[in-house]
């Protein structure tokens, strides 16, 4: 493996996979994989294009050092053929992920992003957009997690 995109997909892109898309830059910049890893996130639906994350995701992100950053946009085609790994946060967005190019197969490419997640006992990131802070705060934890083991993976792929 020489270079890998890394491609998080939520609903909105304006809180969960601008998150994880953060989380893993500052993990991957620590690391200084920076040329080698590149990261984007992407939601299903494009009603909040354009917008920043939420700022309560942001508050979160910056409470433990991380900065939330970006601008939402709609995942697309042209992404499934782009990027070697696409996360989904939860089973509603993989589906709509696997619908989205019905004619070519880029199952290998799809996962839940809990796949990575080993601390916890979730299948799913959960959707804080309607919840209070502790919402945020678990799908922080559960991010941190998922997106130290996803590094780890790639390290030892690139190392091979």
């Amino acid at each position: 493996m020489d270079r890998v995109g890394i491609l998080f997909v939520c609903m909105g892109n304006i809180c969960r996979s601008p998150a994880a898309e953060c989380v893993f830059r500052h993990y991957v910049e620590e690391a200084g994989l920076s040329d080698v890893i590149r990261i984007d996130s992407a939601g299903t639906i494009g009603y909040h294009t354009g917008d920043p994350p939420d700022h309560r995701m942001r508050h979160e992100g910056k409470a433990r050092g991380i900065p939330i950053s970006g601008q939402a946009r709609q995942v697309s085609i042209r992404d499934l053929h782009e990027f070697d790994i696409i996360l989904a946060m939860d089973k509603s967005n993989l589906q709509y992920l696997q619908e989205l190019d019905p004619g070519t197969d880029h199952s290998h490419k799809l996962r839940l992003f809990c796949t990575y997640v080993t601390k916890f006992y979730h299948s799913e990131v959960p959707d804080p957009y309607y919840g209070g802070r502790d919402g945020f705060q678990l799908v922080m934890d559960l991010l941190e997690d998922g997106c130290r083991n996803l590094l780890n993976e790639i390290q030892s792929e690139l190392e091979a």
